[in-house]
């Protein structure tokens, strides 16, 4: 195997590592969604790597053609983007909730000020 012909799942693991790296870290709450959504977005691409076959073409019946790619990966893909952006976007709503009660979103002061009280 060289490494050319693993490209994809090179950057997928450097994204990986890039955004767990950033989720622990950090103690931002905004860096940490950040990472989550780098996390994310290198698992949409892992799965739309997999799914794409050497010679195969789209799933149109045609005659001489024998071997077809299969389109689930990237309908749950599509799906799972959708979801990812509405779980994002409830994320960023409770940080800017945790800003308004705390006046921080550092974890470190969020969870000082919680003692406290």
């Amino acid at each position: 195997m060289n490494f050319v012909g693993l490209f994809n799942y090179w950057i997928v693991m450097v994204l990986m590592m890039i955004g767990f790296y950033i989720v622990i870290a950090q103690g931002n709450l905004v860096k940490k969604l950040v990472g989550l959504t780098l996390f994310q977005t290198s698992v949409f691409i892992m799965y739309i790597t997999m799914g794409k076959i050497e010679g195969a073409t789209a799933p149109i019946l045609v005659e001489g053609e024998a071997l077809y790619s299969n389109p689930l990966p990237h309908v749950l893909i599509l799906t799972a983007i959708v979801v990812g952006i509405a779980t994002t976007a409830l994320g960023l709503a409770l940080v800017v909730r945790i800003k308004e009660s705390y006046d921080s979103i550092e974890e470190d002061e969020i969870n000082r000020k919680d003692q406290e009280c």
